[in-house]
Formats: C-alpha cells, structure tokens, sequence
C-alpha cells in the first residue's frame, strides 16, 4: 500500500480523509463537518475523487507535526506533502522510497530542488484557489473602505442621509451634474494610491498582482528580499517596514502568525503610519497589536481598518473595534470564499501526487 507522509496543516488533514480508509471516524465526520455547508454529499464527493485515483487510493496516510518527525517517518513514504516544512538534502537522506514531493502552494522555495533531482525525486507544486480568494477579500475591503461603503450602504433617504450628517442639497442641474448630491467628503480612489505588503509569499503576491490592475503603486516588506526579476514581474519594490508604513495609503498584513511575526504591527509601526493610511487584515488578527490598533483609530491616524480574521472568533460583545462601524469593517473569517475551493485545490493535489506516483500523463 502507498504511504503519503503530510504535514499536519489543519487544511490538510482532509487528505487522510480523502486517501486513507482507516481514517478515524471522528476525523471524517469533522471534516466532512468543515465542508458540510457547501457540499453536502461530502461523502458522494469523496466517492468520485477515490474513483479517479487508482494505484493511489486506498493509501496509509501519516502526518508529520514538525520536521524533526517528518524526517523520522520519511523511510517509508512514497509521498511527501509539505507547505512550509524544508525539503533538502538531509530529509532526503533518510527517504527510502519516495517518488514524490507535493507543495501545497504555488512558490516551491523550501524544497531543494537540485536536491530532489539528484535523488530521482519529482516536485509539484500547487497553485491554491484559496489564496486568490484571500486576495480577493482583501482587494474588496479596500474598496468598500475608500468608498465608506459600510458607512453609505442603504443610506439613501434624505432623513437618513440628514441622521448620518450628510447635507442632500440638489445642485443647479441647468450647469452641473448631480453626482454625490448628499455632498460626502473622504472619499477615495485605488488608482495612484500606494498599497504597503508585509509579506510578499503566496498570498502577498496574489494580492499585488490584483492590485497593480487597479493602478497602485506596491511596496512590499519582509524579512528576505525576493528576487529582483520577481519585484520587476509583480511591479512591487521593496522598503523597509517604517517607511513602507510612512508612505503607504493602504496597508496589508500578508504573512503566517508565528512567534516573530504576532504583533509585527504595533505600537511604534503605528506611530510612523501615513496619516488617513487604511489597513486591511486578511491574513491573523494578532499580526497587528489589538490595543495599538485601537489606539491609531480612535486618534484618527488610521483612518479606516478591515479584519477578516478576528482576535476572537466569535468576537465578544464588549470588543471595542465594534463600536467604530463607520469607518471599520469586521468579518467573520470569510475570505477563503465557498469550500469548493478547497475541494478543488485537495482534489487537485491528490491527483497531482497520483500522477507523480503512478506516471499517468491525464489528470
């Protein structure tokens, strides 16, 4: 039987769940829990992809909880399925049979690839449908934000718009048009807007792609500087975090919450924010420090914030980002967009690693 050795990721544990009949059962009904809302013939979907993988399916799966126990159980993997784990020459020592390595996700850098050629083993990536919903998210907050759409939505009524402070005075229409009649100032356009990235891996990049469509200019930060043809192709340079916090109209968190990363944007990145700057958190919501983040808003210096994941889910009542509705938007972990999209990058994977695994040319 074929042995699949997977990073234990929360999203890919529903592989076990797609491979392995053994899984236990409390496994499966969470999973099929997760994706019930959107599909609900987990089970029938389940059914026509182990259809579709002969040679693969049915196969033991393991999961490895960090690299130490992914190198100790590589001896009897066929296939390896890793996001962040490092795949090198030293892992690779100790795999015996493996045939394959999956990423799960589009950039491949933690995989040596001279490495795995030189151990007759095949790399595939996996370009995530989620990820460029999570950009999606992020691109549609921007919007609403520079449009107050959260504040304007439905607000149409001249005693609504009266209520809400607006002042609905009809222009000379013999010389003028009648655009924004209810005369709403601070309103906002993408184009020629700067937009600062912290974090410029899979998801920062779907997110620059998107945004240098509507005519931003992209900066981005992060520990290690990509390659310069790649800031060149996603039209982004590169700035140092207290000046891409100085110079950015809007600001975006797109990194993994870890323990140097939570809290990356405090206090004193903050302090040097652009004044009127937006942020928009689609990735965690402890990549900004809550209090600090409060702080900005009530001041004014962050004129607006959107928060897809948030530091409580569900929020409690008393949180006081609640309370700012004008000017914030608070969703509840929607970014990811309907699980089909999950259920697409799963099946394509297994198909990917059933490819590599069996030398069929047809997914």
């Amino acid at each position: 039987m074929v042995e699949v050795l997977v990073e234990a990721d929360a999203v890919l544990r529903a592989v076990a769940v797609a491979l392995d009949p053994s899984v236990p059962e409390e496994h499966l009904r969470a999973v099929a829990d997760w994706y019930s809302f959107d599909e609900p013939d987990f089970a029938g979907w389940l059914a026509r992809l182990q259809q579709r993988l002969p040679g693969l399916y049915p196969a033991k799966v393991a999961f490895a909880r960090d690299e130490a126990d992914m190198r100790a159980k590589l001896g009897s993997a066929d296939a390896l399925v890793v996001e962040g784990f490092a795949v090198g020459t030293e892992e690779l020592r100790h795999a015996k049979k493996l045939k394959i390595v999956q990423k799960f996700g589009g950039l491949a850098h933690n995989i040596d690839a001279a490495a795995c050629f030189t151990a007759g083993v095949k790399i595939d990536v996996q370009k995530r449908r989620v990820n460029i919903a999570v950009a999606e998210q992020a691109l549609a907050l921007m919007l609403a934000l520079a449009k107050r759409v959260p504040e304007l939505a439905g607000v149409v009524t001249e005693s609504a718009l009266r209520a809400a402070g607006f002042d609905p005075r009809p222009f000379d229409r013999r010389y003028t048009g009648n655009s924004n009649f209810a005369r709403i100032t601070g309103l906002r356009t993408l184009s020629g807007a700067t937009l600062g990235i912290v974090g410029m891996g899979e998801i920062g990049r779907e997110i620059a792609a998107r945004a240098a469509a509507f005519g931003m200019s992209i900066l981005y930060y992060q520990r290690n500087r990509i390659a310069r043809l790649d800031e060149a192709a996603l039209k982004t340079r590169y700035a140092p975090l207290d000046q891409l916090m100085a110079q950015s109209d809007y600001i975006t968190p797109a990194l993994p919450l870890n323990d140097s990363t939570r809290g990356i944007i405090g206090k004193a990145e903050l302090a040097h924010v652009k004044p009127g700057a937006m942020l928009v958190n689609v990735a965690r919501g402890e990549l900004v420090d809550h209090d600090a983040l409060v702080e900005a808003l009530q001041s004014g210096r962050l004129s607006g914030f959107a928060l897809d994941v948030g530091y409580q889910e569900p929020a409690t009542p008393s949180e006081p980002l609640l309370a700012m509705r004008k000017n914030v938007i608070l969703m509840p972990h929607t970014a990811p967009a309907e699980r089909q999209n999950n259920l697409d990058d799963l099946a394509e994977m297994c198909l990917k690693i059933w490819r590599g695994l069996t030398g069929a040319s047809v997914l």
